[in-house]
């Protein structure tokens, strides 16, 4: 008989008497438990699996108020009316939209201990005194939801998230728990770094989706794939999601199918707010029968009964792909997840691949600026006074942070960290500029992992599930490959030699982690190189490869 803690038993008693939660199934139990152990958290879990539940039963069994940080007006405002529901009165949040009288009185209310529950974005948590007044009220638990905007690795990364380390210690250090839907294992490690994570705990639900079919239709030319795609809309049961890769071809394809009788609208973060919050009400009550967007749109969207989601151009990652077919098929219902792609969406997409290149002598020249500065200017007006973009600015600073130059203040502010003070500011700005090519080679591997997908002639599922680092047994009958009898067997008929998710030497690519069999060749993600595929024939005649540690472990972006 498994034996439950009195904290775990109480954490069930709030569940069902508090929120009406009959059972917490066996992932939700598992992270609550682990943040009432006191440990550092990040729970990976598919949408709609009740990552909302976990945060909300385990603050109120630590018995103290909860800070949440959510990325989204929208998403705090569904989470703290779904809260309101079962605790009127104990949530609120603190957003750009509220009245400085209104934000004081959020403020006080929190401090007073009369609110379980306090959402705010990140860009809240850049006053001090915002984080004393947080301090004050001794929060139990810090939660960083959607954490995957922590991540540069990850398809929604926030820079205001990269400062979220060192609130978590002005705050006192409360017990940090981060919930995503998806997180390959680099962005997994990326988390618990930017977090300050200690000791953390990383619990992985499966990502597998069943009820989505899956399906890759090849073109040779861009205009028979975009016919292609408006005939497939037009036929399919609605409503549906299209994704493109530009704000343009997002409009294009609105307009077209708009002229074909389909009800659709364009979402870009070109749009005004309003606009954007306008087409996504009417999307979400089904006013809309198709909406073609950006990758701006979809976080905390919860739309159930979303038939199909297509693409009309390649993907950036396959962390973007699987967050963006994720959108599907949520009632449990079958839907239909097809990507439309030619081999020249590789052109954009390495256009947009790995952020701004920046020289040594660039970076040098932000070290100086903040040395000379002493910790009173943030990435704006270090623009400012450097006359690079804002964009290079924060890759030159996160590059310096990675190589210990310098630290970023929760409030914002750059300072020169006392380790750099040993190395010349030449030697520390050649260091972050080779970890920034290093980062563009990595970007263009996870490309590459990409286009892998598109073009394999194995299961598609099982290509999914391997990238996170799960292991499955194909076919999956629900995939076309799968369907037409395409599919090969795993190592070309071998023994497996190494497992997927196991740690690996290689001669010289270093330490990495085994993601993916096809046919003879065998993707390892390294540590320091990104997704590399190798002949698995060559790694076992000449010992390419030699296993290092269990099943799980992570490597270090």
């Amino acid at each position: 008989m498994v034996r439950v803690s009195k904290e775990m038993q109480r954490a069930q008693r709030i569940a069902r008497e508090v929120f009406g939660h009959e059972q917490l199934h066996g992932a939700q139990q598992q992270a609550i438990g682990s943040v009432l152990e006191g440990h550092d958290t990040l729970a990976i879990m598919p949408t709609g699996s009740g990552k909302s539940a976990i945060y909300q039963v385990a603050a109120l069994a630590l018995g103290g108020p909860a800070v949440v940080v959510s990325p989204l007006i929208a998403l705090q405002r569904d989470q703290v009316e779904a809260l309101e529901v079962h605790l009127p009165g104990q949530a609120a949040w603190i957003n750009s939209t509220l009245r400085p009288a209104d934000r004081e009185a959020t403020l006080q209310a929190f401090e007073e201990g009369q609110l379980a529950f306090l959402f705010l974005a990140p860009e809240q948590l850049c006053s001090e005194e915002t984080l004393a007044r947080l301090s004050a009220a001794r929060p139990s638990l810090f939660v960083v939801d959607e954490a995957h905007c922590v991540s540069e690795w990850g398809h929604d990364f926030r820079p205001e998230y990269l400062r979220l380390g060192q609130v978590v210690e002005a705050l006192g250090r409360p017990p940090v728990l981060a919930l995503t839907a998806t997180a390959a294992p680099p962005v997994r490690a990326e988390i618990i770094e930017r977090l300050g994570m200690r000791g953390a705990r990383t619990l992985v639900s499966g990502f597998d989706r069943p009820e989505l079919r899956l399906e890759v239709r090849r073109f040779e030319n861009p205009d028979a794939k975009r016919s292609a795609l408006l005939a497939a809309v037009l036929e399919a049961q609605k409503p549906g999601i299209v994704y493109a890769a530009t704000r343009r071809a997002a409009e294009e394809c609105a307009e077209e199918l708009l002229s074909c009788g389909v009800q659709a609208a364009a979402y870009h973060a070109g749009m005004n707010a309003a606009a954007r919050e306008q087409v996504q009400t009417s999307f979400m009550l089904d006013e809309l029968e198709v909406i073609v967007a950006t990758n701006a749109f979809g976080m905390g969207i919860d739309k159930s009964n979303v038939r199909f989601v297509y693409h009309l151009q390649l993907p950036g990652s396959v962390d973007a792909y699987a967050q963006e077919l994720g959108r599907a098929g949520r009632d449990g219902a079958a839907a239909d997840v097809i990507l439309f792609y030619t081999p020249s969406d590789l052109n954009l997409r390495r256009y947009f691949a790995g952020g701004p290149h920046l020289d040594a002598e660039q970076v040098e020249v932000v070290l100086r600026t903040v040395e000379e500065a002493d910790g009173s200017l943030d990435v704006q007006a270090l623009s400012e006074q450097t006359g690079l973009s804002q964009a290079r600015v924060l890759t030159a600073v996160s590059r310096l942070e990675d190589v210990g130059a310098v630290d970023v203040q929760p409030g914002g502010a750059v300072n020169v960290s006392g380790e750099a003070n040993e190395t010349p500011p030449a030697d520390l700005a050649a260091q972050a500029a080779q970890a920034q090519d290093r980062r563009q080679a990595y970007e263009r591997s996870r490309l590459d992992m990409m286009r892998g997908y598109a073009e394999t002639e194995g299961c598609r599922r099982e290509y999914l599930l391997n990238y996170f680092g799960q292991p499955y047994q194909a076919p999956c009958d629900n995939c076309d490959t799968c369907q037409d009898g395409r599919v090969q067997e795993t190592g070309a008929g071998l023994a497996v030699p190494f497992a997927i998710g196991g740690r690996v030497a290689h001669r010289s690519l270093g330490e990495g982690q085994v993601m993916h069999y096809e046919g003879e060749k065998i993707t390892v993600l390294f540590d320091q190189h990104g997704y590399q595929t190798l002949a698995l024939t060559i790694v076992l005649e000449q010992a390419l490869l030699e296993p290092l540690f269990a099943s799980g472990q992570l490597p270090t972006a």
